[in-house]
């Protein structure tokens, strides 16, 4: 596995497999790497003949109030993760590298209309620090696609509106949730929890499955299912930012004509703030 620390380093490779009319896969992560990751490798294999990941933990989608000193940073671990799962190239850029003249002066991303509600309205600013560096990373790499997990759902559709309003010749690929045997999705907050903890938070997906079924079986009072969530997990000891039923495209309050649904949540327990979602087709 190929490692690149500058844009001049990393184009070289780029550029090689180019000229040989191989396919790129870019998979954006900030490190700290699970299943739920290699998931995204994996799918970006399949599809494409070369994967690129990269690792970096970005300051300007960090709010004030988070502690970008203590985000968890594990290359090694990662490193020999990507290697053994037979990604072709790391970028592992510093701030200095993507930020020359720091982010004051950096041009910023706003995606309009999907970046005000649920996470945007919890932690302002941090999808303009996504998009950003997304789309600094898509013009670095030029890859054909680009995966996401889905779990992250919000900030796959932020992704994806970024690339249909600016026509960027990129496909992103939306990739499904990875879940514990419990249900509960994989994600690195998961290692703050204790084992009580964990065992009460499978119960999150438990709540957005009854709340799919209930809309399948024909129920449309989506005011009334959010609440009934809401109690059931609050009751259980959660504290909830949102639990809101929407329209997958434009993730605003579901109505009744619209036929592609998703729910979202946020779950708190102590300290560890958990997201998940559930999509549902009406079709």
């Amino acid at each position: 596995m190929y490692q690149a620390h500058s844009v001049t380093e990393l184009r070289q490779y780029v550029q090689h497999w180019k000229e040989h009319g191989q396919s790129i896969a870019l998979i954006p992560t900030m490190g700290n790497l699970h299943a739920g990751h290699m998931s995204l490798i994996s799918k970006g294999q399949s599809l494409c003949d070369r994967s690129l990941c990269s690792i970096f933990v970005n300051p300007m989608q960090f709010g004030a109030n988070e502690d970008f000193n203590h985000y968890p940073r594990t290359l090694d671990d990662d490193l020999a993760k990507l290697a053994a799962s037979g990604c072709d190239l790391v970028y592992l850029p510093t701030a200095s590298e993507l930020y020359p003249e720091g982010l004051g002066r950096i041009s910023q991303v706003l995606v309009t209309d999907l970046t005000e509600h649920y996470e945007g309205a919890h932690r302002p600013g941090h999808f303009t620090g996504v998009a950003t560096v997304v789309l600094k990373l898509f013009n670095i790499v030029k890859p054909d696609i680009s995966v996401f997990g889905k779990k992250d759902y919000q900030q796959y559709r932020v992704i994806s509106k970024m690339v249909t309003d600016f026509n960027l010749d990129v496909q992103i690929i939306g990739q499904e949730t990875t879940r514990e045997a419990s249900g509960l999705a994989t994600s690195s907050r998961n290692q703050y929890l204790d084992e009580e903890q964990t065992r009460k938070a499978a119960m999150i997906y438990q709540t957005l499955r009854d709340t799919a079924e209930q809309i399948s079986a024909g129920e449309r009072d989506y005011l009334e299912m959010e609440r009934r969530a809401v109690t059931r997990l609050q009751g259980a000891g959660f504290e909830t930012d949102y639990f809101t039923i929407c329209s997958a495209e434009t993730l605003l309050p579901a109505s009744q004509q619209d036929r592609d649904l998703v729910i979202l949540v946020t779950a708190g327990l102590g300290a560890t703030r958990l997201l998940d979602n559930i999509e549902i087709s009406l079709w």
